[in-house]
């Protein structure tokens, strides 16, 4: 049976990425290696839209936030997280895994963040050291207004912190522009990679933390992987040389068709997947939603754990369900990275025939239709 990928992670790998990363290993102490991480680090900035300094790590995103929270904060620190879903609720449980208590701003799933919120606390709350928060949060398919927060914060002496792991490469993001001081991201997802690689930008501004950061740290040293980066074109510690070679090609990919045809081209298939879905008589679960990823509430009588199976495991098709205390509630669809119109076509029409057998009633073809229709325009 023929597969498709339609979840948020890991998202499908060209083939010229994966052929690529077959290519014979080299050693990561050669200029051959420090050549394709250098041209990586510059197209990690062209898609991160930042002259800030980028560090790659072999982690995933997790490894990348937990590299931000090690970085910028020491004991007693006071820090403020916007948590819009199980991705916020990362950023609260890493924080505290270092002993340090948060002040949350904590929104029902679903609901989009108020950058009023944000500005409330800073003005209550003297001191605080940094904001952390999401782009798209991927657990409800919701995109957070970065440029309006990133206005805020940067007329105080705090920092910007984005986990941008689902929305680097599909939902826009200028880093610089909207005062961004910190992106965290990961390579399985918009940059058409496999797991295992995890970025970094860091501004001026969030550098200073860094010099004075008391939290303990190793591995994920800032300091350690500048200075291996200044003096010798390489990571202080060994690097997954077949992904680094990877991403060389998926970033060549993406300058070659250009970030902002693929983020209008994301807008046109996150546009057709709304309507497609909503055709079928279902209702979306984001307040505000994203352009990587379609949260859909699973429609009353139907088993949503079952659904997500029977397309996986009956039509290949790969979907993703709900999270936490929304597993069974919500299911999720991406179209992000290396996807087009007819990934779109091929996962509505399954999502269709899978709820009929299950019981919905539905006009195979309407949601289909309504997403051609999108295509059309």
């Amino acid at each position: 049976m023929k597969k498709y990928l339609l979840t948020p992670g890991p998202t499908p790998v060209p083939e010229r990425v994966l052929l690529a990363s077959a290519k014979p290993i080299i050693h990561h102490r050669t200029p051959e290696y420090g050549q394709a991480l250098s041209e990586g680090i510059e197209g990690l900035k062209y898609v991160m839209q930042t002259k800030n300094e980028v560090f790659i790590f072999t982690a995933s995103g997790t490894g990348a936030m937990e590299g931000c929270v090690v970085n910028l904060l020491s004991p007693q620190d006071k820090v403020l997280v916007v948590n819009t879903g199980a991705f916020g609720r990362r950023w609260v449980e890493i924080i505290r895994s270092f002993g340090i208590e948060p002040e949350v701003i904590e929104y029902p799933w679903g609901r989009v963040a108020k950058p009023k919120d944000v500005e409330k606390k800073l003005r209550e709350i003297p001191g605080i050291r940094a904001v952390f928060t999401q782009s798209t949060e991927t657990s409800t398919g919701v995109v957070n207004d970065i440029e309006a927060i990133g206005n805020i914060v940067a007329k105080t002496e705090a920092v910007l912190v984005v986990d941008a792991v689902s929305g680097l490469g599909g939902q826009e993001l200028k880093t610089d522009e909207w005062n961004v001081d910190v992106v965290a991201s990961g390579s399985q997802k918009g940059l058409m990679l496999p797991p295992g690689l995890a970025f970094v930008s860091i501004s001026q501004k969030a550098w200073k933390l860094v010099e004075n950061s008391k939290l303990p740290k190793y591995y994920w040293n800032f300091k350690a992987y500048k200075k291996s980066l200044d003096e010798n074109r390489e990571t202080p510690y060994t690097a997954a040389v077949s992904l680094i070679m990877g991403m060389q090609e998926s970033l060549r990919m993406i300058k070659e068709e250009g970030l902002e045809h693929i983020l209008r081209r994301h807008a046109i298939l996150a546009s057709a997947t709304r309507a497609g879905v909503e055709a079928m008589g279902l209702e979306l679960f984001a307040e505000a939603p994203c352009n990587v990823v379609t949260a859909v509430k699973v429609p009353e009588g139907i088993d949503g754990q079952r659904l997500v199976k029977m397309m996986r495991e009956e039509y290949g098709v790969g979907i993703a369900g709900g999270q936490r205390e929304y597993k069974g509630k919500i299911f999720r669809i991406a179209h992000l990275g290396y996807m087009d119109r007819f990934d779109v076509i091929i996962g509505l029409s399954a999502l269709e025939i899978a709820l009929s057998k299950l019981g919905y009633k539905i006009e195979v073809g309407k949601g289909v239709a309504a997403a051609e229709k999108e295509f059309l325009k």
